[in-house]
């Protein structure tokens, strides 16, 4: 009799946990986005969007030195955004005529439909869309990129040599610390579940919170120049513009999307005659060293290479922009 009085009471607590967790749960689920800090606020009032069948694309355009006919498109990683670059945004300035950066479709600013099949494609076709609607398309672009820009890059270069219609015309290369190579690329755990989750995949994404994120990419930065928590917070409330967060999971296809096309991508890097660079945070777990960087000499000898300090990890344009810019000014005056 006790025992059945107990099993009764316990079955009576969970009843209450149950019915206490679901609105906790159902409001949470629903919890805003947080607020843009002034500098995210300022980085969003001086950009602009254009439309891309239909869909709204954030982008940044900025004039700066006059007279020079140098152009300079920034292609962003995964999961953030343009404002990835504005540490390095105004030093570019002083050496380009015209520095152009983007949100990819389903990041930052831009539009983020959902369901939607998102594609390293679809992706290069919007950079080609803007340049046009920029009234740029004929104009030789140089293009630096970082981790998810770099495999865009690779799919510009691709058309680039192919003479696609409406192709852009690329000067110069520079990619830094993105997984080119599907056998030396290391995706973080939650990248793993994220991707191949399933029917999982939406309840993770919804799940997520700063607390996951922040835990899940402080990691990939080196430990004397981790993100301080305000941006952390600036990076999340990219992320979680537009619900970003929920399609997570789609855009992550773009690892698949490297095995797959493999041949197609790396095989434009080895091929290409222009100029092209690699700026290598060398700490970096997604793309080890030295396994990485053994690979990417052996298949691009006649790239060169920019290794950074021993401290600096994924993000070097944020780790160490000085350093980054340094060895990106080296690149370009060297042609």
């Amino acid at each position: 009799m006790v025992r059945r009085d107990r099993l009764r009471r316990m079955r009576e607590w969970w009843v209450q946990v149950g019915l206490l967790a679901v609105p906790l749960l159902a409001a949470y689920l629903h919890i805003p986005p947080p607020q843009l800090s002034p500098a995210l606020h300022s980085w969003k009032s001086s950009g602009k969007f254009f439309t891309y069948k239909g869909l709204r694309i954030f982008y940044q355009d900025s004039v700066g030195v006059v007279g020079s006919p140098e152009i300079v498109v920034l292609l962003h990683g995964f999961p953030t955004s343009s404002y990835d670059w504005y540490k390095i945004w105004e030093g570019l300035t002083l050496r380009f005529h015209r520095v152009i950066a983007l949100d990819f479709l389903g990041f930052g600013f831009s539009d983020k439909p959902r369901p939607h099949h998102y594609s390293i494609f679809e992706q290069a076709s919007i950079v080609e869309a803007l340049l046009r609607h920029l009234g740029l398309q004929n104009r030789r672009i140089n293009l630096l990129s970082h981790d998810y820009g770099d495999i865009v890059a690779q799919e510009l270069l691709y058309r680039f040599k192919q003479n696609r219609s409406g192709r852009l015309t690329i000067k110069s290369l520079c990619l830094s610390n993105g997984g080119i190579f599907p056998e030396t690329h290391r995706p973080l755990l939650l990248q793993k579940l994220l991707k191949d989750g399933g029917v999982l995949s939406p309840i993770l994404t919804r799940l997520m919170n700063f607390f996951v994120f922040s835990r899940g990419l402080t990691p990939v930065f080196g430990p004397y120049t981790r993100p301080s928590e305000s941006e952390l917070w600036d990076m999340w409330a990219g992320i979680r513009n537009n619900d970003g967060n929920l399609v997570i999971d789609s855009l992550l296809q773009y690892i698949n999307q490297r095995k797959k096309f493999r041949r197609r991508w790396v095989g434009a890097l080895a091929s290409v005659t222009i100029p092209i660079h690699f700026i290598y945070g060398p700490l970096d777990p997604v793309n080890p060293y030295p396994e990485f960087l053994e690979l990417y000499r052996k298949t691009l000898p006649r790239s060169t290479v920019s290794i950074l300090d021993d401290h600096i990890s994924h993000y070097p344009q944020l780790e160490d922009p000085m350093g980054f810019l340094n060895a990106y000014m080296g690149f370009i005056n060297s042609f």
